[in-house]
């Protein structure tokens, strides 16, 4: 397991080997997974106040959200 630094966005770095997924934010079952995740208190906010574009999951099943697409966070984790 590589624990490189990604960058998601406004200083914010999560450790690419512990990333499980990446998705959109913008369906219903998704905006669940998030408000279950804030109930738990295992939600983090990393989107500096601005519109939800991707959520992370990693495998301490905390939840991240990110402002960045998910395409984006995708191809920095590539690179």
């Amino acid at each position: 397991m590589t624990l490189k630094p990604l960058n998601i966005g406004f200083g914010n770095i999560v450790p690419s080997g512990r990333i499980v997924s990446i998705v959109q934010a913008d369906s219903a079952p998704t905006k669940r997974m998030i408000q279950e995740a804030r109930e738990r208190h295992m939600l983090v906010d990393a989107t500096n106040g601005r519109k939800t574009r991707s959520i992370i999951l990693v495998d301490s099943e905390h939840l991240i959200l990110s402002a960045i697409h998910p395409e984006t966070v995708a191809q920095r984790l590539d690179t």
